[in-house]
């Protein structure tokens, strides 16, 4: 392997602050980019959900505020690189990572789904608020009009029949919900990497396999568009229960389990949705500038 070359222009995300954190096992990366007109290209977010210590389903890039009132906004990016319209588990990862030291229990992040306004309640637990569900074919979106959403024929192929029809909600970004009797042996990876990608599925879906077991408990398995099966999934959880409520399985306030622990979630009578879980900081610092220094010599010799 030959030297380093030093020509390059170094990334402006070299040295930018960032913290590596979970919510309930929904692995995010927390990245400071206020204070510079830097933002994340999709190239660079997969080199850094692939660097050693780094990996994560989610990224939250945290930019200075655009409008009034709000704490900053936040860009999301799935692994893939590929936009987040909402992620919940990641909002509290933010919120923690901007109260920190300021006394503050409350704060608004602005997405490009609309506001998300978050409380802290305890030292790791807080509850944001994902605004409202969206129903309507159009806004979820999918590729033709369907008179019912709720209960949603994809024209499954042989594998896929024994799941029956969807039930599809946006959330600030696209959920098909299929209702099983189990999630022990269900192929979520296979089924769900089908399904993100149906052709009634423009901007693709996170796909969610969601067992009843009372009407204040479901149990949820998610594939995520742009990350694959995930531990956990905040606006799936958030889509499942208004789902359920809406088809008379569940109330308006359930708790959901996830593969890496428990959500509450309220759909609210004024129409929002809020979500209210812990998060964990794993590691932080600031990504060094040889990340990308050593990507750009990969690509070098592979020209």
């Amino acid at each position: 392997m030959g030297p380093m070359r030093t020509d390059r222009p170094v990334s402006p995300l070299a040295g930018r602050a960032y913290a590596k954190m979970n919510g309930i096992g929904n692995e995010i990366l927390v990245l400071d980019l206020r204070s510079t007109p830097a933002s994340a290209s999709a190239e660079e977010v997969r080199l850094l959900a692939g660097a050693p210590g780094l990996a994560f389903d989610q990224l939250m890039a945290v930019h200075d505020p655009r409008g009034e009132g709000a704490e900053a906004f936040v860009r999301i990016y799935n692994a893939d690189g590929s936009d987040a319209g909402a992620c919940g588990n990641g909002s509290r990862c933010v919120a923690w990572y901007l109260m920190r030291g300021t006394g503050k229990d409350d704060l608004r992040l602005e997405t490009v789904s609309g506001p998300i306004d978050c409380v802290r309640l305890g030292p790791w637990r807080f509850m944001v608020d994902m605004g409202r569900p969206r129903f309507a074919w159009s806004e979820i979106p999918v590729a033709a009009p369907l008179s019912d959403t709720g209960s949603a024929d994809l024209g499954l192929g042989e594998a896929e029949r024994f799941l029956g029809k969807a039930s599809l909600v946006n959330m600030g970004n696209p959920h098909a919900i299929f209702w099983v009797d189990h999630l022990k042996g269900l192929d979520v990876a296979g089924l769900g990497a089908r399904l993100e990608r149906h052709p009634l599925f423009p901007e693709r879906a996170n796909i969610s396999f969601a067992r009843v077991r009372n009407r204040r408990s479901i149990e949820l398995a998610v594939w995520e568009r742009g990350a694959g099966q995930t531990r956990a999934c905040g606006s799936a959880a958030c889509a499942v229960v208004v789902a359920a409520a809406r088809a008379n399985l569940c109330e308006r306030e359930a708790e959901v389990d996830l593969p890496g622990g428990r959500l509450s979630i309220h759909w609210r009578e004024d129409d929002h949705v809020t979500m209210t879980g812990p998060c964990e900081l794993e590691s932080e610092g600031r990504l060094p500038a040889e990340l990308f220094q050593q990507a750009g010599d990969h690509e070098d010799q592979h020209a």
